[in-house]
């Protein structure tokens, strides 16, 4: 397994000049640091300066922690494009339910259809991104999903935005894995952890916004204005890409061998138990997740009567509770406490929360109304924070020389779980949230097992002596 030493630039210790410029290396090859130029992101793939090395010159200093906070950026816009693109479109789903006439289990295929998407189009970027780099698929798939969204807007029927959504998702599939790898090329250990957390800071921001956003569209226009808003942001973010977001994969580090090697390494990385264990463990904790996005603006607008701007707002609250438990995880609880006990009370907490909702749902506490249900979503959100990070690092960790394979695996599976999810949830129709609650406490208690049986975390040395 690897280190828990930092990033590798920290590791590598990048010699530079006083002006922050190129120097030799020791070994007589040529290291880069950031130029600072307009802040582009100037990076050597061969060592990214991602963060500043102890002893560099004040200058040289100055611009890798400007470096620093660009890939943050750029990367925390990839990673808060999937909830922005579920999100905003969450309090419009009883008005394309009556727009388009349809049931709401077929809208809710809507979210399904995005979300299968996101799934299968990791599977093929992952693999792409490890044989021809990060920047080139992450370009691609960003213009396919500008021009699948501004389709959604246009889209006369249910049937048609569905089959766009799937295409909508397919393409954004591409800021998902990218960014996941990304991270894998610049960070070993408690770092990427530490960053992982970080992410979840700035995509988390998504949620919060998404749906007071995608409320206020919905008092001056109709959920077609929606996909408009998620056009414009697609652009923004894919000019940024383009400008900011150089390569981090060597050429020397890239697969040639095409779909036959892409698909004996996905075996090699399944054939992991204990990477299979977090990736299994993570995608049952993110349909846990999925079940109360799917079903949310239902119970709370249809069974307890709440407008799309109440609704909008418990739900950037409940995001509020993720991204600050999810700091706490980044901040206070990486380095100092096992990743694996930190995973473990997360999933015991997501476990008991569920069960209560499910109670709750069931009646066994008498009628109870919008308060506790609320309480309940929110502890489980809130527990999120220290489940999502921590199972992608630890899996990570296991994977040195291909993580784009390995990020599309833990996204393929963290999404086709919550794509099966999704349409259970209205399996009993609009007034009614025991499915709901009956999925999560499911999922939950599947990811406690997969956890256990085969991450085995009290077996660190076979564990670490597994590794890919």
């Amino acid at each position: 397994m690897p280190d828990s030493g930092g990033s590798r630039a920290q590791r590598e210790h990048i010699p530079a000049n006083e002006t922050g410029a190129e120097a030799p290396a020791p070994d007589g090859r040529t290291a880069l640091t950031p130029h600072g130029d307009a802040g582009a992101l100037s990076v050597d793939p061969a060592a990214p300066p991602v963060t500043a090395p102890p002893g560099l010159p004040g200058p040289a200093a100055t611009a890798a922690r400007r470096t620093g906070l660009l890939v943050t950026l750029v990367l925390g816009g990839l990673t808060a494009l999937p909830p922005l693109s579920m999100d905003m479109y969450l309090p419009a789903l009883p008005a394309v339910t009556d727009s388009l006439a349809a049931p709401a289990a077929t809208v809710q295929l809507t979210l399904t259809a995005c979300l299968a998407g996101m799934a299968l189009g990791q599977l093929v970027v992952g693999p792409m991104s490890d044989r021809w780099g990060r920047r080139r698929p992450l370009i691609l798939g960003m213009v396919v999903y500008v021009l699948a969204t501004a389709i959604c807007a246009l889209a006369p029927t249910v049937e048609l935005l569905i089959g766009f959504r799937l295409l909508q998702g397919l393409a954004g599939a591409a800021g998902i894995v990218i960014a996941r790898a990304v991270v894998r090329d610049l960070y070993d250990g408690v770092e990427m952890a530490r960053f992982f957390s970080t992410l979840m800071l700035i995509s988390g921001v998504a949620p919060i916004i998404a749906p007071l956003i995608g409320g206020q569209v919905l008092r001056i226009t109709d959920w077609r204005g929606i996909f408009v808003v998620l056009t414009g942001v697609g652009v923004l973010l894919t000019l940024v890409v383009v400008k900011w977001l150089h390569e981090t994969l060597p050429p020397g580090d890239r697969h040639t061998g095409g779909v036959p090697d892409a698909l004996r390494t996905m075996r090699g990385l399944l054939a992991d138990r204990v990477f299979t264990g977090y990736m299994v463990a993570g995608g049952l904790a993110f349909a846990v997740l999925f079940a109360y996005i799917s079903a949310s603006p239902f119970v709370v607008q249809e069974i307890y009567g709440a407008s799309p701007q109440t609704f909008s707002l418990l739900f950037g609250l409940n995001s509020v509770g993720l991204i600050v438990v999810g700091q706490i995880n980044g901040k206070l609880l990486v380095g100092r406490i096992s990743l694996d006990k930190v995973l473990g009370f997360g999933l015991a907490v997501i476990v008991l929360s569920s069960v209560a909702l499910l109670l709750m749902t069931l009646g066994v506490f008498g009628e109870v109304g919008l308060v506790p249900v609320a309480a309940g979503l929110f502890v489980l959100m809130s527990a999120m924070g220290l489940a999502m990070p921590n199972t992608n690092a630890q899996a990570l960790m296991r994977t040195k020389h291909a993580a784009g394979s390995a990020s599309a695996l833990l996204g393929t599976s963290s999404f086709l779980i919550g794509a099966i999810a999704s349409p259970l949830v209205g399996i009993a129709g609009e007034r009614t949230a025991v499915p709901m609650a009956v999925v999560q406490v499911v999922c939950a208690l599947a990811a406690v097992a997969c956890f256990l049986g085969l991450c085995r975390p009290w077996q660190p040395a076979r564990r670490e002596a597994g590794a890919l």
